[in-house]
């Protein structure tokens, strides 16, 4: 699987894509927390998801402190999509 950092999406980029899987990996910071930031995530997500993609929200805390873990449930995740 190929993943590809600030990968365009439509009007978006998205923090990795892996296009052929259509799985989207977010890594947020602290800039995802207010409500106005909220309802922007929310109508992103829905655009993207309207083109077929999965996302994968990971808080940048849980990269460098559980970043195996992270690695685990994002697996999962694409394990599911398989044909």
């Amino acid at each position: 699987m190929k993943f590809v950092r600030q990968c365009p999406i439509g009007p978006f980029f998205v923090d990795f894509a892996c296009c052929e899987r259509k799985i989207i990996v977010e890594v947020d910071g602290g800039t995802h927390g207010t409500e106005q930031e909220l309802v922007r995530d929310r109508a992103r997500e829905d655009y993207l998801e309207a083109q077929g993609f999965r996302i994968f929200r990971a808080q940048n805390q849980n990269v460098y402190d559980n970043l195996d873990g992270l690695l685990d449930t994002l697996l999962a995740l694409i394990g599911k999509g398989r044909a």
